[in-house]
């Protein structure tokens, strides 16, 4: 593999993998960091404070890890899909929020929904849907397999049906 450093070519030879260095997670952060936070926005359900609690926390965790990480953008996703769960979970426990952000009425419905699909499968639809990521982006992602993925996919969309009362059309 040939990568620039400092404006000067390096060959690391065939098939071996860059490690991230901190500087690349910085340019990373401003790459990625809108994705992974409207991702975590749409994945629970509006809360703009998990949304930004949890991926400050995966990138945080990033640079901690330092050049330890092969695959930093996939690491950083399952970190932040995993901060969020552990906070929505903290939430349930600690009762109903006194602070909770209006929605348009459009939307109320479907946020309502999402929640009430698993993380998986709520991951992989909001991965999809709202990411508009292909299957073995969104297995990547996830850190499962595209079958899986498949799975978590069609189980929420018939789910969704369910809760929404609607016929799906491609």
């Amino acid at each position: 593999m040939i990568r620039a450093v400092d404006g000067e070519l390096i060959d690391e030879g065939p098939g071996e993998a860059a490690l991230p260095s901190p500087s690349d997670l910085d340019a990373l952060f401003r790459t990625e960091g809108d994705g992974v936070y409207r991702t975590l926005y749409a994945f629970t359900g509006g809360r703009v404070d998990v949304a930004e609690e949890a991926t400050a926390e995966a990138f945080a965790r990033a640079v901690a890890q330092g050049d330890a990480l092969r695959d930093p953008i996939a690491w950083i996703y399952r970190v932040a899909f995993r901060v969020a769960i552990d906070e929505l979970r903290a939430d349930r426990r600690r009762g109903p929020r006194v602070d909770v952000a209006i929605q348009p009425p459009e939307l109320a419905g479907l946020t309502d929904a999402l929640r009430q699909l698993s993380p998986n499968q709520r991951a992989a639809t909001v991965l999809r849907h709202v990411m508009d990521l292909d299957l073995e982006e969104i297995a990547h992602r996830m850190g499962i397999a595209q079958p899986t993925v498949r799975v978590h996919l069609h189980r929420a969309r018939k789910r969704l049906r369910e809760l929404l009362g609607v016929e799906e059309v491609d």
